[in-house]
C-alpha cells in the first residue's frame, strides 16, 4: 500500500453530477460554457439535483419552493445577535448557523429519499438569506424578507442592500452563482459526502462542507485575491509588485488549480465580466491590476488564473463586502453539494480510506517511574 499526497490522482467515487475532463467542466453532460451564457442559476439548481433541465412548469415550480423555504427562524436571528458580530469571520457565522438550522427542522434526521429532498430546498433557500442577515446585522441593520417575485441572484442582492438591483449586476451575480455551482469531487464535496456516508444528516453534511470551503486553499482565496489588489492599489505597482513575489517565491493568489492543465474554463467568463462592472463602476483599475498581474505572472510561470481571480473584482464592483465573498461561494457551491449528498445517498457506502503507517515500530511500555 503506497500513499498520494492529498489524495492526487486517486478516484474516490462515481458521479454523475459534474466532470472534468481535458480541462472541461459540465454539469450532468452541460459544458460550463454553455450554462454560463445561457442558463439561470435556479435551473442549475434543477440540474445539477435531477440530471437534466427543467421544463417551464418544472422551473416556475422549484422558483416557488425557493421562495415559500427562504425564510430563516426568528431563534436563528436571535442566535446570529448574539454573535460577536464585529470579531468573527462570516464563514464562522455561517456554518454556526446551518448547523442550528437542523434543531429547528422536526424531519432533520429522517432519512428518506422525499425528506431529504425538501431539506435541500429548504438549505438552498435559506443561505442566502442568512448570510444577507448577517452582514446587516454586523452594521447595525436589520435583516431584510426575501421577496418572493426575484430570482435567486436578484434576492441575494436585494436582501444585502435593501433595494432592487439592476440587471447587468443581477446577470453578473447570476453567472457568478452558476460558475461556482459544482466543481466535481473538490476538497468540500468530500468532505460532505464523507460526513453523510455514515448517515449523518443533510444538515450536517452542509455544515461539515462549510468548514473545509473556509480555508484559504479552497474557498477563502478570492478574498485573498481582493486583498491583494487592494494592497497593490494602482497599476503602476503591479510589476513590482509580482516580480518582487516571484523573486521571493511567494504564492499569488488566484492562479493555477490542481485539475486543470489549460486554464480554468469559468475564468474568461469572470474575467469578461470584471472588465464590464468595472467600466459602469469608473473603478477600471481593478481590472486594469488584474489583467495585468496576469499577463506578467503567466507569462513568467506558465500559471493561468482560476475562477477565484477575476471574482473578486466582479464582487468588488458589485459592493459587496470582501469577507463575504467566501459566504457567497457557499451560497452557490450548496446546489453542488446538496446533489452529492443526494447521490451519496441513494448508493450509500461508509467512506473509510486507509493510511500507510510512517511511525515507530515494536515499541515496548516503560513504567512512569522509570521513564
Amino acid at each position: 500500500m503506497s500513499a498520494t499526497r492529498g489524495l492526487e490522482g486517486i478516484v474516490a467515487t462515481t458521479s454523475s453530477v459534474s466532470s472534468i475532463i481535458d480541462s472541461t467542466l459540465t454539469y450532468q453532460g452541460y459544458e460550463i460554457d454553455d450554462l454560463a451564457d445561457h442558463a439561470s442559476f435556479e435551473e442549475v439548481i434543477f440540474l445539477l439535483w435531477n440530471g437534466r433541465l427543467p421544463k417551464e412548469a418544472e422551473l416556475n415550480e422549484l422558483k416557488g419552493q425557493l421562495a415559500e423555504h427562504a425564510a430563516i427562524p426568528n431563534e436563528v436571528i436571535e442566535q446570529m445577535k448574539s454573535y460577536p458580530l464585529k470579531d468573527i469571520h462570516p464563514m464562522a457565522a455561517l456554518r454556526t448557523a446551518i448547523s442550528s438550522l437542523g434543531l429547528y427542522d422536526e424531519d432533520a434526521d429522517v432519512m428518506e429519499e422525499s425528506a431529504n429532498r425538501l431539506k435541500a430546498l429548504k438549505l438552498q433557500a435559506k443561505i442566502p438569506t442568512i448570510v444577507t442577515a448577517f452582514s446587516r446585522l454586523r452594521e447595525g441593520k436589520d435583516p431584510i424578507a426575501p421577496k418572493k417575485d426575484l430570482s435567486f441572484a436578484a434576492n441575494f442582492l436585494y436582501m444585502l442592500k435593501g433595494e432592487d438591483p439592476d440587471e447587468i449586476s443581477v446577470d453578473a451575480f447570476n453567472k457568478a452563482l452558476v460558475l461556482h455551482a459544482d466543481h466535481e469531487l473538490n476538497a468540500s464535496t468530500f468532505t460532505a459526502r464523507v460526513c453523510v456516508a455514515t448517515l449523518s444528516d443533510v444538515y450536517s453534511g452542509i455544515t461539515a462542507a462549510i468548514g473545509a470551503l473556509k480555508g484559504p486553499l479552497h474557498g477563502g482565496a478570492n478574498e485573498a485575491v481582493m486583498k491583494m489588489l487592494t494592497e497593490i492599489d494602482t497599476v503602476e505597482n503591479v510589476e513590482p509588485f509580482v516580480r518582487k513575489a516571484i523573486d521571493n517565491k511567494e504564492k499569488i493568489m488566484g492562479f493555477g488549480h490542481r485539475v486543470y492543465k489549460n486554464g480554468d474554463p469559468r475564468a474568461k467568463h469572470l474575467k469578461e465580466m470584471s472588465k464590464r462592472l468595472t467600466e459602469i463602476t469608473g473603478e477600471k483599475k481593478w481590472y486594469e491590476m488584474s489583467v495585468k498581474i496576469d499577463e506578467i505572472f503567466t507569462a513568467e510561470k506558465g500559471i493561468l488564473p482560476n475562477v477565484d481571480f477575476y471574482s473578486a473584482s466582479v464582487y468588488h464592483s458589485l459592493g459587496i463586502d470582501h469577507d463575504l465573498f467566501t459566504p457567497i461561494f457557499a451560497v452557490s457551491r450548496t446546489s453542488g453539494w446538496l446533489a452529492h449528498i443526494l447521490e451519496q445517498y441513494s448508493n450509500n457506502r461508509l467512506i473509510r480510506p486507509r493510511a500507510e503507517y510512517n511511525g515507530p515500530n515494536k515499541q515496548v511500555y516503560i513504567p512512569l517511574e522509570k521513564r
